[in-house]
Protein backbone atom coordinates (compact mmCIF):
# COMPACT_ATOMS: atom_id res chain seq x y z
CA UNK A 1 0.00 0.00 0.00
CA UNK A 2 1.17 3.56 -1.01
CA UNK A 3 2.57 5.15 2.33
CA UNK A 4 0.05 8.37 2.25
CA UNK A 5 -2.68 5.75 1.62
CA UNK A 6 -1.36 3.65 4.54
CA UNK A 7 -1.22 6.90 6.75
CA UNK A 8 -5.04 8.39 5.58
CA UNK A 9 -6.74 5.07 6.55
CA UNK A 10 -5.72 5.51 10.18
CA UNK A 11 -8.61 7.48 11.68
CA UNK A 12 -6.38 10.06 13.73
CA UNK A 13 -4.44 11.70 10.33
CA UNK A 14 -6.34 13.36 7.35
CA UNK A 15 -4.76 14.29 3.68
CA UNK A 16 -3.66 17.35 4.57
CA UNK A 17 -2.24 15.97 7.86
CA UNK A 18 -0.55 13.02 5.77
CA UNK A 19 0.78 16.07 2.92
CA UNK A 20 2.72 17.82 6.36
CA UNK A 21 3.63 14.50 7.85
CA UNK A 22 5.61 13.67 4.43
CA UNK A 23 6.89 17.02 3.88
CA UNK A 24 8.57 17.51 7.18
CA UNK A 25 9.91 14.35 7.50
CA UNK A 26 8.71 13.12 10.74
CA UNK A 27 7.32 9.54 9.48
CA UNK A 28 10.12 7.13 8.90
CA UNK A 29 9.52 3.25 7.60
CA UNK A 30 12.16 0.97 8.79
CA UNK A 31 14.10 3.21 10.39
CA UNK A 32 14.26 5.56 7.36
CA UNK A 33 12.67 9.12 7.18
CA UNK A 34 10.23 8.97 4.64
CA UNK A 35 8.85 11.88 2.39
CA UNK A 36 7.61 10.12 -0.99
CA UNK A 37 3.64 9.57 -0.68
CA UNK A 38 3.84 6.38 -2.96
CA UNK A 39 6.69 4.92 -0.71
CA UNK A 40 5.22 1.36 -0.21
CA UNK A 41 4.51 -0.06 2.53
CA UNK A 42 4.79 -4.06 3.22
CA UNK A 43 2.82 -6.51 5.88
CA UNK A 44 6.26 -6.71 7.55
CA UNK A 45 7.33 -2.66 7.56
CA UNK A 46 7.58 -0.64 10.96
CA UNK A 47 6.32 2.86 10.25
CA UNK A 48 6.55 5.08 12.65
CA UNK A 49 5.65 8.97 13.48
CA UNK A 50 7.12 11.31 15.69
CA UNK A 51 8.80 7.87 16.99
CA UNK A 52 5.81 6.68 17.82
CA UNK A 53 5.10 3.01 15.89
CA UNK A 54 1.49 2.82 13.95
CA UNK A 55 2.45 -0.65 12.28
CA UNK A 56 5.30 -2.66 14.56
CA UNK A 57 5.78 -4.62 11.39
CA UNK A 58 7.04 -8.43 11.87
CA UNK A 59 10.30 -9.69 10.27
CA UNK A 60 9.68 -11.35 7.07
CA UNK A 61 10.91 -15.32 7.33
CA UNK A 62 12.39 -17.46 4.58
CA UNK A 63 13.12 -21.56 4.64
CA UNK A 64 14.72 -23.76 2.92
CA UNK A 65 13.91 -27.04 3.72
CA UNK A 66 14.40 -30.60 2.57
CA UNK A 67 11.78 -32.92 2.87
CA UNK A 68 11.61 -36.41 4.08
CA UNK A 69 9.32 -38.97 3.40
CA UNK A 70 6.90 -39.73 5.69
CA UNK A 71 6.49 -36.44 6.37
CA UNK A 72 3.14 -34.17 5.51
CA UNK A 73 2.98 -30.96 4.36
CA UNK A 74 0.66 -29.23 6.82
CA UNK A 75 1.76 -26.57 10.05
CA UNK A 76 -0.13 -29.41 12.23
CA UNK A 77 -1.41 -32.71 11.88
CA UNK A 78 -3.01 -35.29 14.80
CA UNK A 79 -1.24 -38.40 13.40
CA UNK A 80 1.81 -37.54 11.02
CA UNK A 81 5.13 -35.39 11.88
CA UNK A 82 4.91 -32.36 9.60
CA UNK A 83 7.32 -30.36 7.83
CA UNK A 84 6.88 -27.74 10.35
CA UNK A 85 8.09 -30.06 13.19
CA UNK A 86 11.43 -30.23 11.64
CA UNK A 87 11.87 -26.78 12.17
CA UNK A 88 13.48 -25.47 15.34
CA UNK A 89 12.24 -22.29 15.14
CA UNK A 90 9.93 -19.64 17.60
CA UNK A 91 6.82 -18.67 16.17
CA UNK A 92 6.36 -21.66 13.53
CA UNK A 93 2.99 -20.59 13.81
CA UNK A 94 2.88 -17.67 11.75
CA UNK A 95 4.79 -19.53 8.58
CA UNK A 96 2.87 -21.58 5.90
CA UNK A 97 4.43 -23.27 2.84
CA UNK A 98 4.55 -22.55 -0.05
CA UNK A 99 4.10 -25.53 -2.56
CA UNK A 100 3.32 -28.41 -0.38
CA UNK A 101 4.56 -31.94 -1.56
CA UNK A 102 2.74 -35.52 -1.62
CA UNK A 103 3.61 -37.49 2.23
CA UNK A 104 6.14 -39.51 0.24
CA UNK A 105 7.62 -36.96 -1.99
CA UNK A 106 11.11 -35.65 -1.04
CA UNK A 107 12.88 -32.21 -1.99
CA UNK A 108 12.55 -28.94 -2.15
CA UNK A 109 10.19 -27.16 0.35
CA UNK A 110 10.05 -23.29 1.01
CA UNK A 111 8.49 -22.07 4.51
CA UNK A 112 7.78 -18.40 4.55
CA UNK A 113 5.48 -16.10 6.46
CA UNK A 114 5.64 -13.62 3.24
CA UNK A 115 1.88 -14.30 1.51
CA UNK A 116 3.02 -11.98 -1.52
CA UNK A 117 6.03 -14.00 -2.19
CA UNK A 118 4.69 -17.25 -1.90
CA UNK A 119 1.67 -16.67 -4.01
CA UNK A 120 4.44 -15.12 -6.65
CA UNK A 121 6.43 -18.61 -6.27
CA UNK A 122 3.11 -20.83 -6.54
CA UNK A 123 0.25 -19.00 -8.64
CA UNK A 124 0.19 -20.57 -12.65
CA UNK A 125 -0.08 -17.17 -14.05
CA UNK A 126 3.96 -16.52 -12.72
CA UNK A 127 4.92 -19.65 -14.66
CA UNK A 128 7.69 -20.40 -12.65
CA UNK A 129 8.77 -24.33 -13.46
CA UNK A 130 8.66 -26.97 -10.56
CA UNK A 131 11.43 -29.63 -11.42
CA UNK A 132 10.66 -32.71 -10.69
CA UNK A 133 13.04 -36.13 -10.43
CA UNK A 134 10.95 -38.90 -11.31
CA UNK A 135 11.45 -42.59 -10.93
CA UNK A 136 8.64 -45.42 -12.47
CA UNK A 137 8.14 -49.14 -12.24
CA UNK A 138 8.09 -49.34 -15.80
CA UNK A 139 10.20 -47.74 -18.88
CA UNK A 140 9.80 -44.06 -20.06
CA UNK A 141 8.10 -44.08 -23.58
CA UNK A 142 9.04 -42.01 -26.52
CA UNK A 143 5.88 -40.60 -26.71
CA UNK A 144 5.56 -39.12 -23.27
CA UNK A 145 7.61 -36.00 -23.77
CA UNK A 146 5.29 -34.90 -26.89
CA UNK A 147 2.15 -36.10 -24.85
CA UNK A 148 3.06 -34.14 -21.57
CA UNK A 149 4.04 -30.81 -24.05
CA UNK A 150 0.51 -31.14 -25.73
CA UNK A 151 -1.24 -31.22 -22.24
CA UNK A 152 -3.13 -33.85 -20.59
CA UNK A 153 -7.16 -33.76 -19.91
CA UNK A 154 -7.63 -34.31 -16.22
CA UNK A 155 -11.82 -34.90 -16.18
CA UNK A 156 -11.56 -34.38 -12.05
CA UNK A 157 -11.29 -30.60 -12.79
CA UNK A 158 -12.16 -30.32 -16.22
CA UNK A 159 -9.25 -29.42 -17.59
CA UNK A 160 -6.36 -29.57 -19.68
CA UNK A 161 -2.90 -29.25 -18.18
CA UNK A 162 -0.20 -26.73 -19.14
CA UNK A 163 2.79 -27.68 -21.39
CA UNK A 164 5.23 -29.41 -19.19
CA UNK A 165 8.73 -30.16 -20.33
CA UNK A 166 10.21 -33.72 -19.87
CA UNK A 167 13.97 -34.71 -19.95
CA UNK A 168 15.10 -38.65 -20.14
CA UNK A 169 17.58 -39.38 -17.55
CA UNK A 170 17.73 -43.53 -18.12
CA UNK A 171 15.04 -45.89 -18.55
CA UNK A 172 13.12 -45.17 -16.14
CA UNK A 173 14.32 -41.98 -14.61
CA UNK A 174 13.48 -38.27 -16.19
CA UNK A 175 13.13 -35.12 -14.73
CA UNK A 176 9.76 -33.13 -15.24
CA UNK A 177 9.12 -29.55 -15.28
CA UNK A 178 5.45 -28.11 -14.86
CA UNK A 179 4.17 -24.91 -14.30
CA UNK A 180 1.25 -25.95 -11.93
CA UNK A 181 0.37 -27.99 -8.82
CA UNK A 182 -2.32 -30.13 -9.48
CA UNK A 183 -4.09 -32.65 -7.14
CA UNK A 184 -1.10 -35.63 -7.48
CA UNK A 185 -0.42 -33.78 -10.98
CA UNK A 186 3.17 -36.21 -11.78
CA UNK A 187 1.95 -39.12 -10.78
CA UNK A 188 -1.42 -38.51 -12.86
CA UNK A 189 0.51 -37.17 -15.59
CA UNK A 190 2.21 -40.74 -15.91
CA UNK A 191 -0.60 -42.43 -14.92
CA UNK A 192 -1.99 -41.57 -18.33
CA UNK A 193 0.12 -43.94 -19.67
CA UNK A 194 -0.11 -46.58 -16.73
CA UNK A 195 3.30 -45.96 -15.33
CA UNK A 196 3.91 -46.03 -11.71
CA UNK A 197 5.66 -43.60 -10.23
CA UNK A 198 8.02 -45.34 -7.44
CA UNK A 199 10.16 -42.40 -6.63
CA UNK A 200 9.80 -38.44 -6.50
CA UNK A 201 11.77 -35.41 -5.35
CA UNK A 202 11.65 -31.72 -5.92
CA UNK A 203 14.81 -30.63 -7.46
CA UNK A 204 13.39 -26.75 -7.74
CA UNK A 205 11.01 -24.10 -7.66
CA UNK A 206 11.33 -21.33 -9.73
CA UNK A 207 15.05 -20.15 -9.22
CA UNK A 208 15.45 -21.23 -6.33
CA UNK A 209 17.60 -25.31 -6.49
CA UNK A 210 17.49 -27.88 -3.75
CA UNK A 211 20.89 -26.95 -1.90
CA UNK A 212 23.09 -30.11 -2.12
CA UNK A 213 24.74 -29.67 0.83
CA UNK A 214 20.94 -29.99 3.06
CA UNK A 215 20.30 -33.93 4.17
CA UNK A 216 16.90 -34.86 4.10
CA UNK A 217 15.18 -33.17 7.37
CA UNK A 218 17.11 -30.32 7.44
CA UNK A 219 16.84 -26.67 6.79
CA UNK A 220 18.52 -23.46 6.38
CA UNK A 221 17.23 -19.76 6.06
CA UNK A 222 17.32 -18.27 2.56
CA UNK A 223 20.05 -15.89 1.31
CA UNK A 224 18.81 -12.43 0.65
CA UNK A 225 20.11 -12.83 -2.92
CA UNK A 226 17.62 -15.95 -3.28
CA UNK A 227 14.44 -13.93 -1.84
CA UNK A 228 15.24 -11.30 -4.14
CA UNK A 229 15.19 -13.97 -7.09
CA UNK A 230 11.19 -14.58 -6.74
Amino acid sequence: MRLDRFLSNLPRFNRKQVRLLLAQRRVTVDGTAVSDPLHEVLAFSCVRVDGEILQAGTPARYFMLHKPQGCVSATCDPQHRTVLDLLDEPHKDALHIAGRLDYNTTGLMLITNDGQWSRRLTQPATKLPKVYRVETEQDIGPDYAATFKAGLYFAFEDLITQPAELELLGPRTARLSIIEGRYHQVKRMFGHFDNKVIALHRERMGPLHLDAALAPGAYRALTDEEIRLV
